[in-house]
């Protein structure tokens, strides 16, 4: 598969990009999903100006091995989320089982969730939705610049 490799200035590209795309939109608040999510996330939050960031954690994985359901190592409590307007924000939306997970445990919590990804790998898609909002698709897998593999 072929790789892409950002930069830190490829990010910042990245997210400005997905930031002229949020412009206007009526967030309530931004959920990170670690740990993809994080950085843009934080970097999404300052070009946006929003201050209410929650995070979540999502495992799909014990080992190399699938899970048959996610399991939530860490989520926001269902009244910081009831009534709220949530902005999912992750690193890539490949196969879709994060973000769909996470969607439905915001609705579930009486929120209304968006997903907002860098990237998007629509081929890969395997779940009956798709991002709200991204700044790119892709086929490659996607090395971050905080990715371990992109460390000098």
């Amino acid at each position: 598969m072929e790789r892409l490799h950002l930069s830190w200035e490829d990010l910042l590209l990245l997210v400005r990009r997905l930031a002229e795309r949020l412009q206007g939109q009526p967030f309530d608040l931004l959920l990170g999903v670690a740990r993809g999510g994080l950085i843009p996330t934080a970097l999404l939050a300052q070009a946006l100006g929003a201050r209410d960031i929650l995070t979540a954690a999502v495992m799909f994985y014990e080992g190399e091995e699938p899970l048959p359901e996610p399991v939530f190592l860490q989520f926001p409590q269902d009244p910081l989320l009831f009534g709220k307007r949530v902005l999912v924000v992750d690193d890539v939306w490949d196969s879709g089982r994060t973000a769909f997970a996470v969607k439905e445990r915001i609705r579930r919590a009486g929120g209304t969730p968006w997903v907002a990804t860098l990237h998007f790998k629509p081929e890969r898609n395997r779940v009956p939705d798709r991002p709200d909002f991204y700044a790119e698709e892709t086929g490659a897998w996607v090395v971050y610049p905080w990715a371990l593999e992109a460390w000098p």
